[in-house]
This record gives C-alpha cells, sequence and structure tokens, in this order.
C-alpha cells in the first residue's frame, strides 16, 4: 500500500467532534491574532514574505513552539514507547483498519473530485478489505490490483479551483492552510462515524480509535521530524515548503488521472499484453530551503 507522506497531517483522518472543535477553535484564535503579524519594511525581505503566503507567520511560530515543546513531552514520548512495544506487524495492521475506516471520506471526495474511477477503486478496496482482509488489518486490495490513493475536502477544494489561502499552523495538528482546515471539516461531516447514534460501547471504541490514529500518525513520522529538528536550519520553514509541496503534487496526480470511466477490457489485439497506467504528476517545483552544513 501507498505509504502516507508523513509531511501532511492536515491528510492524516480526522475523526470527531471534538477533533472539529480543535480545528476551528484553531483557526479562529488564528485570525483573531492577525494583527500580529507585522510585515518587513525591507523590499528584498518584503518579496520573500509575500512570496511564502503566510502573512500570520508570527502568529504561526508561535503555535509551532508551542506544539512541539507539548509534542516533545508527551505525543513523541508515546509514539516511541508505542513503536518499542508494539511488533511491526501488528502495527501495520493497525494502520490499514484506520485506513479502511476512513474508505467513506476518500469515496466521498473521489465522487467530489468527479473521478469515478478512483471512487470504484475506494469502493473495491473498502469491499474487499472490509471481508478477506479481516476488517481491514490486511490490504488485500494492493496485490489484487487496487492500490490506495489520496483524497480528502482539501484535494477537493483544490480541484474546484479554490486556492491554498494563506499558510497555518494548527497546534496539536501541524501544517495547513485556509483551504486545508475547511476540507478538514468537510472531511468531518461526511464520516459515517459521526452520525452514528453514541452509546457508551461506541463512545468508548470512537475515542480508541481517535487516539490509535493519533498516535499511529506520529509514529509514522519520527525518524523525519528528527532530522528535520535536527539537520534543518528553520525548521519551521522547512516544514511549510514540504507541506506546501506534497499538497501541490497530490493535486496534481489527481489532476492528471485521466483513465476513462469505464476500463477497456476489448481493447485491440496490438494493445494485447499492454498496460496504460495513469498519468503521474510531475514532482512540485522545490522550495529553496536553508540547511546547516
Amino acid at each position: 500500500m501507498r505509504p502516507q507522506d508523513p509531511q501532511s497531517p492536515a491528510r492524516q483522518i480526522r475523526r470527531g467532534n471534538r477533533g472539529g472543535a480543535v480545528a476551528s477553535l484553531s483557526l479562529a484564535i488564528a485570525v483573531s491574532l492577525a494583527g500580529c503579524a507585522t510585515k518587513p519594511t525591507d523590499p528584498d525581505a518584503l518579496a520573500e514574505y509575500n512570496q511564502t503566503n503566510d502573512p500570520l507567520e508570527p502568529t504561526n511560530r508561535t503555535f509551532y513552539n508551542v506544539s512541539t515543546t507539548l509534542d516533545r513531552y508527551t505525543l513523541k514520548p508515546v509514539a516511541k514507547a508505542y513503536v518499542w512495544a508494539v511488533p511491526a506487524p501488528v502495527r501495520t495492521g493497525a494502520h490499514n483498519l484506520l485506513s479502511n475506516i476512513n474508505s467513506p471520506v476518500v469515496f466521498f471526495n473521489d465522487v467530489a473530485e468527479a473521478k469515478p474511477r478512483r471512487a470504484g477503486d475506494t469502493f473495491m478496496r473498502f469491499v474487499i478489505n472490509s471481508t478477506v482482509g479481516v476488517a481491514g488489518i490486511f490490504d488485500v486490495a494492493t496485490g489484487w490490483g487496487w492500490p490506495a490513493h489520496t483524497a480528502s475536502g482539501n484535494l477537493t477544494l483544490g480541484s474546484w479551483g479554490i486556492p491554498q489561502g494563506p499558510y497555518l499552523f494548527v497546534p496539536l495538528v501541524g501544517p495547513s492552510s485556509f483551504r486545508g482546515v475547511a476540507g478538514t471539516g468537510i472531511d468531518i461531516g461526511v464520516n459515517p462515524l459521526n452520525y452514528v447514534p453514541r452509546g457508551y460501547g461506541l463512545l468508548t471504541l470512537n475515542w480508541s480509535l481517535y487516539g490509535l490514529n493519533i498516535v499511529d500518525a506520529r509514529a509514522q513520522v519520527l525518524d523525519q521530524l528528527d532530522a528535520i529538528t535536527k539537520d534543518a536550519l528553520d525548521p519551521y520553514a522547512t516544514i511549510r515548503s514540504l507541506y506546501r509541496q506534497h499538497t501541490q503534487a497530490e493535486l496534481d496526480a489527481l489532476e492528471n488521472d485521466h483513465r476513462a470511466t469505464v476500463p477497456n477490457w476489448y481493447s485491440d489485439s496490438s494493445d494485447q499484453g499492454q498496460t496504460h497506467p495513469p498519468a503521474v504528476a510531475a514532482p512540485a517545483k522545490p522550495i529553496p530551503v536553508r540547511v546547516r552544513p
């Protein structure tokens, strides 16, 4: 299965009404503190400031520093203990299970992005992995020709031509943008688990899944974030750059998936034995990042 990119926490599974409340509250705080973002007066610095599209940078950096401190003493130790105590096959199964549970959200966004073949892939993955894959613990569908792909409210809005907007660092969530926060709200709104009657057992299950998702997402990026913190001259700018490049690459891959709605099972004899994979997006143009020598 195609691994989830560690530098895009916004595309990770967002579950539960409390998660939506945190994202909405964080956005409200960022907007209310917009006055703290003072533009530089130097022309060169001003040009660079405008290019990054980060008018809330002082506030974002404050949120980044707070989140980094909280992560260092809470989530990171838990994630390291999870990796140490839980065997890799079990962690892989847990990750697959979480991805399978998120399939309805991916399917909705596939349809909203007007990509019926991708929606069909998601549907087949959900059916196969939920049955043969034992509730999604085993990713059987990838081996059978239905690999995983990314779909989210953020990408859906991007496919509709809505720009990312200013960069945001959402406390305890990670890098995002105005469009990314709105997309997270869409993902929460279309998640069927949020509309199931809330008994004690289901509430416990939902909180357990939510906690497992947080720990799983953090465990997936332990080495990457450690490398950024150690090697990057400005970790905040590095994460911002990686987030934007990854989001644009995902959007390019989505827009370049021009597969026919119905597979061409009755090809000409000259095409027999040939495969026609979907177009692959060109890598996003890299943004220069200063790194310590």
